[in-house]
């Protein structure tokens, strides 16, 4: 979520490595932040995506780096204005082969 209280949501592509049933989520996803209430002055402002600054730099899924609750990414409003950091506030389990 947004440092607002605002809820991410990711889009990706991956449909190949799964966690869980679930998608990995790489860096180059879109993450869309919904329900930010952040204004400056009178004029709302919210946070509206996030850009990851720093994945895992060890782990990468279909050519991309991967994402962990070790990861930051930053919130960013519609004219680019960092906001703050994405609070992660669940992850998907460990991957594991066979």
């Amino acid at each position: 979520m947004c440092p607002h209280g605002g809820t991410v949501s990711a889009i990706t592509s991956n449909s190949q490595v799964t966690a869980a049933g679930d998608p990995l989520l790489r860096a180059s996803d879109t993450f869309l932040i919904a329900g930010c209430p952040f204004v400056v002055g009178i004029v709302p402002n919210p946070c509206v995506q996030v850009q990851w600054v720093q994945p895992d730099t060890e782990s990468q899924v279909l050519g991309d780096y991967t994402l962990s609750e070790e990861s930051i990414g930053l919130c960013v409003a519609d004219d680019a204005a960092v906001q703050g950091t994405v609070l992660i506030m669940f992850t998907q389990p460990q991957v594991s082969g066979e």
